[in-house]
């Protein structure tokens, strides 16, 4: 698919964070899950969509948010198509019932998740953070997600996203990218 090499995920799981792995053995879902190795230098979207001729539209971003009420912070995820960007101050604030959303700091994330910066997936993301997922997501058959560590990416159904025990698929979630 596109240019990439694709093996079954499980049966690389040393091109996987560890979370990821396990998330991906406990799987209930439908849909198979491929890895390919990468180059790591080429794991941001858009180097890697360069690379290795993925459309943008058939690669998707797992950002995560730190949600502020007084003075509890609680961490999610979203997962929007790289031509987007997620709605972090709008639909991502109201719907986690903040005050204020921002992106949680890289170092923070790198450490809630146990993945690598630049490869974090909604797949083996901690049990009680919510998945919001936007609509346009899922309307694509298969979309390329990271694998936890930067030197792969996953290749999955998009309908397996919604199937994430504590996912969501909102419509609207993203805005486009300005041009």
């Amino acid at each position: 698919m596109w240019g990439l090499t694709l093996e079954p995920a499980l049966d690389r799981t040393d091109l996987l964070a560890a979370p990821v792995a396990e998330a991906l053995r406990g799987w209930k879902g439908e849909g198979s899950f491929q890895v390919a190795e990468i180059d790591p230098d080429l794991a941001d979207t858009a180097a890697f969509c360069e690379r290795y001729g993925t459309p943008l539209e058939a690669s998707a971003n797992c950002v995560i948010i730190a949600a502020k009420r007084g003075g509890e912070v609680r961490l999610a995820a979203c997962v929007v198509l790289a031509t987007t960007r997620a709605d972090v101050n709008g639909v991502v604030r109201r719907r986690l019932d903040a005050r204020k959303a921002s992106f949680a700091p890289q170092d923070q994330a790198v450490a809630e998740t146990g993945m690598e910066y630049g490869g974090i997936t909604p797949f083996g993301l901690p049990p009680a953070w919510p998945v919001l997922v936007d609509a346009a997501v899922v309307e694509q058959p298969y979309v390329v997600v990271g694998s936890g560590v930067r030197r792969s990416k996953l290749v999955v159904p998009s309908a397996s996203l919604a199937e994430i025990a504590t996912g969501e698929v909102l419509p609207d979630l993203a805005r486009p990218v300005a041009s």
